[in-house]
């Protein structure tokens, strides 16, 4: 199982972020500025954050399982589909519906986990889970990078595609039976009829309750800042390291994002500065170093680029694992699946806008000022978690997971 799952953020992943080392090459292909190429990657992500919601409800009626092979089959099949786009809205198109087919996976694994295993071996489970979450970013993206020199984005997204083939089919061997949906069909329909109702209106007060609390509220908003100002530094990465100064090839342009292995040291790391200093001032001090990150790379000396996206993505990991923690551990009871699915809405919807916007404003008035523009949302979001959250951000002892099964160590 635990194979299964990583497998399957290993595809999902790869899938998700491919195109984003070869928005240079989309750019020129079909004469596009930066802002309109970093769509490649924003329509998928937003698609994502629009269906990561109904997908999760759809899991409770037909079980979990099928909905995880449905949803790493079907990308993969997107995946060969989109070198053979004959135009740019077709392949758009293609990323919009490959976002929708993404979004089973972390819509539904951390739920199938925690059902498949209870407590004994989950945070192991879901420990493989993250990695292969992480490992399938970086992986997607090298592979890209370093294969659209010479076979062009074509190649790039194929040979992606073939990754994700490979850890599909681990996935659909090695992933256990499925259990029966919470509400699986059975013979009495009326029945069925009157606990899918009674579910409904539990969904919607637990909507309700996800949307009170202003601490909740206050991490969906760094979730969603947060999250853009990232992948908007990373869409543009590929301009700034391949063009002037820098002039890198995209093969060696692509090695920027080896810094995400820098994300799963930090993330794992984060329940220790939480436990040292809270986690108001843990999650603003990340989100601060992210700034200082960014602004690193300002400069024209590679190396200070180099380290400048080091700490701004070791940073952004670090602020990511405590909010989405810290907002598992005020859900109340009855919404904690709403705010989990929430911040993952907040998180993928701030990858769609915010990477769109930021390319944007990199390709008409360049990196400076998306440095400012970042800079700006991330110090908004440290001002919310400074000013929004309870006072008393009390010291959490306990260790700490960045996943939704295993929260409640932030209790």
């Amino acid at each position: 199982m635990t194979i299964a799952v990583a497998a399957a953020g290993i595809s999902s992943f790869a899938l998700l972020y491919a195109p984003q080392p070869v928005l240079p090459q989309l750019a020129e292909q079909y004469h596009l500025d930066p802002g309109g190429a970093s769509l490649a990657v924003s329509v998928a992500t937003g698609a994502l954050a629009i269906a990561v919601l109904p997908i999760a409800a759809l899991s409770e009626v037909v079980g979990r399982r099928p909905v995880i092979i449905a949803s790493v089959v079907a990308s993969v099949v997107f995946g060969f589909l989109l070198p053979l786009a004959p135009s740019y809205p077709a392949l758009l198109v293609l990323r919009a519906l490959q976002g929708i087919a993404i979004a089973g996976f972390p819509g539904v694994a951390a739920a199938y986990l925690a059902e498949r295993l209870g407590k004994a071996g989950l945070a192991a489970a879901v420990g493989a889970m993250i990695a292969g979450n992480t490992v399938g970013g970086m992986v997607g993206r090298l592979a890209a990078g370093f294969t659209a020199g010479p076979f062009g984005y074509h190649g790039a997204l194929l040979v992606v595609a073939g990754i994700g083939l490979v850890c599909a089919v681990v996935t659909v061997l090695a992933l256990p039976p499925a259990e029966q949906g919470t509400f699986a069909i059975t013979s009495d329909d009326r029945r069925r009829s009157e606990r899918l109702r009674e579910q409904g209106r539990a969904v919607l007060a637990g909507l309700g309750a996800a949307v009170r609390k202003p601490v909740l509220l206050v991490q969906y908003a760094v979730a969603l800042l947060a999250m853009g100002s990232f992948v908007a530094l990373y869409n543009a990465a590929g301009f700034r390291l391949t063009g002037e100064p820098l002039d890198l090839s995209p093969a060696i342009a692509s090695l920027v994002f080896l810094a995400y292995a820098m994300g799963s040291v930090s993330s794992a790391t984060a329940g220790r500065l939480v436990g040292r200093f809270g986690r108001r001032r843990a999650l603003a001090g990340a989100l601060l170093l992210t700034i200082a990150g960014a602004a690193l790379t300002l400069s024209d000396s590679l190396s200070l680029v180099i380290l400048g996206f080091v700490v701004l993505t070791g940073a952004f990991f670090a602020a990511h694992a405590v909010a989405n923690g810290w907002a598992a551990a005020e859900a109340p009871e009855n919404a904690r699946g709403q705010v989990g699915g929430l911040y993952t809405l907040s998180y993928y919807l701030g990858s769609s806008i915010g990477g769109t916007v930021g390319a944007t404003v990199y390709g008409h008035a360049g990196w400076t000022w998306l440095i400012v523009l970042t800079a700006a949302w991330l110090a908004i979001a440290a001002v919310a978690v400074l000013k929004g959250t309870f006072p008393a951000s009390h010291v959490v002892k306990a260790p700490f997971a960045a996943s939704d099964a295993v929260k409640a160590s932030f209790r």
